[in-house]
């Protein structure tokens, strides 16, 4: 198996275990404070990256060493506060809606990269944003005298995913991998312990089998995820975890009981497809970069 094969098959891994994640947070949010739920979650990540910064070269110490640490904070609350607020989003606006809606990530990206960043963005990309855009609007179709204020809280997860891949970027540059996934795992279980505990709620006995699951499943699906991006680019990432909506919507049918809506398919198809295009357009434009780089010297 060569290592590009290799790649896909952890994306895969990561992905059916992102869709299963999602599933035991909707099925503990409903019984649980999100917040509680959350904070648990985190307490197994912040573990996991423990072991894996000590496992790393250099161990600890290379892991905490950072030069953006206010950053690195930053990080860490904005991916708690994002899974919180995912949470309350799959058990008020269901998993399929959620997911489908929160596709828009990528294009919330490239637009928050222009003020925070100083990216440039062409027309290309700018009609693609547009176009994701618009078929957000389908997904939640504002003129049918359903609509449901409920369903801008998976925008607005999406929204503080899009910030914590901002600031991801940011650091990207001057600390590695692994410093970054250990700060986001501890100072997010930092964060989530400083409100969870008054949120407390004992758990059920039936009910510990699920976070059990949930918390191996928040481990294990970044560790496949870190894994794949050892022999597969971003660009070769990103298309693959869109099948994630897929998974998603489909075990919110089967187990959830939740009804697609032809709106809700035509409107993913379109945030995806620009998403996509975006993604392409991402890679296009590096490869530019490199040559004109390359010119130069």
């Amino acid at each position: 198996m060569n290592n590009k094969t290799l790649g896909y098959l952890y994306v895969l891994i990561a992905i059916g275990i992102f869709a299963g994640q999602d599933a035991f947070s909707k099925i503990l949010g409903e019984k649980y404070p999100p917040i509680m739920v959350t904070m648990i979650r985190f307490w197994a990540f912040a573990f996991f990256v423990t072991i894996l910064a000590a496992a790393a070269p250099g161990g600890l110490r290379a892991a905490v060493k950072t030069q953006r640490p206010l950053l690195q904070v930053l990080r860490g609350v904005l991916l708690v506060t994002e899974v919180v607020v995912v949470v309350i989003s799959f058990t008020t606006a269901g998993l399929g809606m959620s997911q489908a809606i929160m596709q828009v990530t990528p294009l919330m990206v490239t637009v928050l990269s222009i003020p925070l960043l100083g990216e440039q963005v062409g027309w290309r990309r700018s009609l693609a944003v547009i176009v994701g855009l618009l078929g957000v609007m389908v997904i939640l179709n504002p003129l049918n005298v359903h609509f449901d204020l409920r369903l801008l809280i998976p925008l607005g997860a999406s929204f503080l995913y899009a910030l914590y891949n901002i600031a991801t970027r940011a650091v990207g540059s001057r600390d590695t991998a692994v410093t970054s996934v250990f700060y986001a795992g501890v100072v997010g279980a930092l964060t989530a312990s400083l409100i969870g505990p008054f949120y407390w709620t004992p758990i059920a006995m039936e009910d510990w089998p699920a976070m059990a699951a949930l918390c191996i499943c928040g481990a294990t699906s970044h560790y496949f995820l870190i894994k794949a991006y050892g022999h597969l680019t971003t660009v070769e990432v990103q298309p693959v975890t869109y099948l994630q909506l897929v998974l998603s919507v489909a075990l919110a049918s089967l187990f959830f009981n939740e009804t697609l809506t032809t709106n809700m398919i035509v409107g993913a198809v379109i945030v995806v497809g620009a998403g996509l295009f975006t993604v392409w357009r991402e890679h296009r434009r590096g490869i530019a970069e490199r040559h004109a780089d390359a010119a130069a010297e």
